[in-house]
């Protein structure tokens, strides 16, 4: 039994219309309403499944607004579902304010799990670092993704993002420009698919893969981008030191960390470190 005035938070299938849990079908089948990305995409999902329950539009620029809507169904007693296109709500796909506006009203928000596009790809990659960080959509223009790339340089976990068709051959060349030709790279297009391809080669090979065949260049991807090697340090300047050192001087641990990062440019977690190791050596003085 569903709980009135209460908001389900439901994922659905990144592709294959039969990767829907059976709760997934009981609570859409149930609720009162379901707000859904585009009800035309909606629609087909229901329909193959035999549910009629109405529909009304929720995406990322009528979410405010629709929000306060649904705020009003639940105070009503109503049962409201949450779907998106493809996957998960809330992860690089609408949802998040949502969520945060029926929470901050006091409502249940129930999740009801399933389809991940992230995490399909890296259970069937082969990747036995244990450890990975979801950065999703890198920005659309080289420049401000090169920066986003250079930011996460140094992390040893392995990296996932999201990438457009239209787009990939750029990525991955920002890639390259930013971590060389070696790091390890498993694409994962159109997964559930009838086209569905999981390929890990190096940086380079990828990049002459996809250009050899424009159908690998089609769909949905997930890039996952090996983590840096352990010995990869970086190149901690007498200025950045010493901008830590005044900062430190002056204000709280973490505060001069931030601050000396966005000074600098330099990686956090190693001015986080270089900054213990001075706070140590003044009270051993």
């Amino acid at each position: 039994m569903l709980t009135k005035s209460t908001l389900y938070v439901v994922a659905t299938p990144i592709g294959n219309l039969n990767d829907i849990s059976l709760r997934a079908l009981d609570v859409l089948g149930k609720v009162d309403v379901i707000a859904a990305e585009h009800v035309q995409t909606s629609k087909h999902l229901l329909k193959s499944h035999a549910i009629n329950t109405r529909l009304m539009t929720l995406h990322q620029h009528n979410e405010t607004a629709v929000a306060e809507k649904i705020l009003t169904l639940l105070a009503a007693e109503k049962i409201v579902a949450l779907i998106t296109d493809a996957g998960t709500p809330g992860i690089s796909d609408p949802g998040a304010i949502l969520v945060n506006r029926v929470r901050e009203q006091g409502y249940q928000v129930i999740p009801v799990p399933g389809a991940n596009a992230a995490v399909c790809a890296i259970s069937a990659a082969g990747i036995t670092n244990p450890h990975f960080l979801f950065y999703g959509f890198l920005p659309t223009k080289s420049g401000l993704r090169k920066r986003e790339l250079e930011a996460l340089k140094l992390q040893s976990c392995v990296l996932i993002f999201y990438e457009a068709p239209h787009r990939v051959l750029a990525c991955v060349s920002d890639m390259i420009a930013v971590f060389g030709e070696q790091r390890q790279l498993t694409i994962a297009r159109e997964l559930t698919k009838l086209f569905e391809t999981i390929h890990s080669c190096s940086l380079v090979d990828a990049l002459v893969w996809l250009k050899a065949d424009t159908n690998q260049q089609k769909g949905e991807f997930v890039l996952l981008l090996s983590g840096a090697e352990l010995t990869e340090k970086p190149e901690m300047s007498e200025q950045a030191q010493h901008t830590l050192k005044c900062l430190l001087s002056e204000l709280p641990l973490k505060q001069a960390v931030k601050l000396a990062t966005e000074i600098t440019n330099k990686n956090k977690n190693q001015l986080y470190k270089l900054a213990l190791s001075l706070k140590e050596e003044k009270r051993s003085l």
